[in-house]
């Protein structure tokens, strides 16, 4: 046997022997997963896990982009046959992004509608993966035969709820947003009021004014009647015939024990919540690490002007090179020192005062004293470990959730938000001197940071507790709202307001014919007493 499998075994004997010592409870977790920077975050709470003694299983296809699960780890990863390439998977992902990243926002229905046929042209290769997964005898028999405690999955990622159904064993969400908030509305019971609680795509904060409370209330009744994250049809269907009953995707999900939000109430506005969520965002957050010593000189050599970290996340490296004339020539124009994460052709008119990296150790940059600002794409594992560390941001969201997250982060004081496709050269040099020289928006995230490290229980934590706790008591049923028991008119009570109004019109009718009556007889009587 070789060294690592032997150092392996090693290791989770001692997390096994910790576990019980401990008086704790060693449990079984089965995990399908969502990538790219979802992976980041569910991974965060896996090696927790591990590091309590739990055995963890990640159940990945044979096309999946998920790093380093093919080395040896204290996590387990099955991985099994599909027909897509990893290299096709890749280019379909980023032909997808690209499509929604420069999609025209000019109007509205094209807009949406466009993100529309993207998810479902996602959604339906996720449902081909998810075929290949519970069609394979061989991977479902194992599956059975390992008797996991918990599965935990990510709600944008379909299947983990029909595995855990399968095989009988109780699962968990991990979740951020939907479009609309469907997902969160419709399978999760959870509550959005209108009037005050912004739908995800408005970029609108919860201090609305009346025309803004017109149009949130236009893009929910848009969500609601026109807008379905997946083709249920073909979903509803598929579960049917797995589960060999009728049953509905939106149903099936809402059989989840937990959710757990990955927001908080530093970067989302408030809002009613139900006993089985919990918010966990910034559970990936920790604090610096020291630099590699060549990029730890070229910060110190900043003096007191400082740093610029410049990022658009893990799944964007590159644009277009007339993009990065303008980002180069903006940089060039500051005293501050820019490190940039980009794997493009090199701008001609780069300044000595910018640095390109393939990769940034980002978190440790940002933790940094010498870092005046960040420019973000908006996503939320950047935006929490900015306000982790208290930097104040310039937004430059491309897709999905990210120019709601800068919305957000704009309304509350701490970012400047931009177009990536319309700003300029100057727009972007005057955003940078405004986050950094205005001292309110350090004031604002540090304000942020303030509320994101005072907790009672740190966020990782709370997270595994609930997990674990699912996992002692096999479920927690006592924390789900009735709710999921009803129909759609049920919930919104439109039978017991069609009773009401019924009751309402009898009432109605019966004291017209009275009066009707009794008018008919006063007449008839008074017309005998003239006679």
């Amino acid at each position: 046997m070789s060294k690592m499998p032997m150092k392996r075994l090693s290791l989770l004997l001692l997390l096994q022997l910790t576990c019980h010592f401990s008086g704790g409870s060693c449990g079984k977790v089965l995990v399908w997963p969502v990538e790219f920077s979802h992976w980041m975050n569910i991974k965060t709470i896996l090696d927790e896990l591990v590091t309590r003694g739990h055995e963890v299983t990640v159940l990945i296809s044979s096309a999946s982009t998920i790093p380093n699960s093919s080395k040896p780890s204290t996590m387990k990863f099955e991985t099994f046959p599909v027909s897509l390439t990893k290299s096709d998977y890749e280019n379909f992902i980023e032909r997808l992004l690209e499509e929604w990243t420069y999609a025209a926002k000019d109007s509205f229905w094209s807009y949406l509608s466009t993100v529309k046929s993207l998810f479902w042209e996602f959604f339906d290769t996720a449902l081909s993966m998810c075929k290949d997964a519970v069609s394979n005898n061989k991977l479902m028999t194992e599956l059975q035969e390992s008797r996991f405690d918990i599965l935990i999955a990510d709600a944008v990622g379909p299947c983990g709820e029909l595995l855990a159904e399968l095989l009988k064993i109780p699962f968990v969400y991990s979740h951020y947003t939907s479009p609309g908030h469907i997902i969160e509305r419709n399978s999760g019971r959870l509550h959005f009021p209108p009037s005050y609680v912004p739908v995800m795509i408005s970029e609108l904060s919860d201090r609305m004014t009346f025309m803004e409370r017109v149009k949130n209330m236009f893009y929910t009744l848009y969500f609601d009647l026109f807008f379905t994250t997946y083709n249920e049809k073909k979903w509803n269907q598929f579960y049917s015939e797995v589960l060999g009953k009728t049953t509905t995707l939106s149903e099936t999900m809402g059989k989840a024990e937990m959710w757990l939000i990955r927001s908080y109430w530093d970067i989302s506005f408030p809002r009613p919540l139900l006993p089985n969520v919990e918010f966990v965002g910034g559970l990936h957050c920790k604090p610096a690490k020291p630099l590699p010593k060549e990029m730890e000189e070229f910060v110190q050599s900043s003096g007191e002007n400082g740093i610029v970290v410049f990022s658009l996340g893990s799944m964007v490296s590159n644009m277009s090179e007339d993009r990065a004339e303008v980002i180069a020539s903006a940089f060039a124009q500051i005293p501050q020192k820019v490190l940039w994460r980009y794997d493009g052709k090199k701008p001609d008119n780069l300044g000595p005062n910018t640095r390109l990296y393939k990769w940034l150790p980002q978190n440790d940059l940002l933790g940094h004293p010498k870092t005046k600002a960040f420019i973000t794409h908006g996503g939320t594992n950047g935006i929490y470990e900015a306000i982790y560390h208290g930097i104040p941001m310039v937004g430059i969201p491309l897709f999905a959730d990210q120019p709601d997250n800068i919305a957000h982060m704009k309304a509350k004081g701490t970012a400047v938000s931009l177009d990536f496709e319309k700003m300029s050269t100057r727009d972007l040099l005057n955003a940078l001197k405004e986050v950094i020289n205005n001292p309110s928006y350090k004031e604002n995230v540090m304000w942020l940071s303030t509320i994101q490290h005072d907790q009672p229980m740190k966020p990782l934590d709370r997270a595994v507790f609930w997990i674990e706790f699912v996992m002692r008591h096999k479920g927690a049923k006592h924390l789900r709202s009735a709710a999921h028991n009803f129909t759609w008119y049920q919930y919104h009570s439109l039978d017991v307001i069609g009773f009401l109004l019924a009751c309402v019109a009898t009432a109605a009718f019966v004291i017209t014919k009275c009066y009707l009556f009794c008018y008919r007889k006063f007449l008839k009587t008074g017309k005998k007493k003239r006679e």
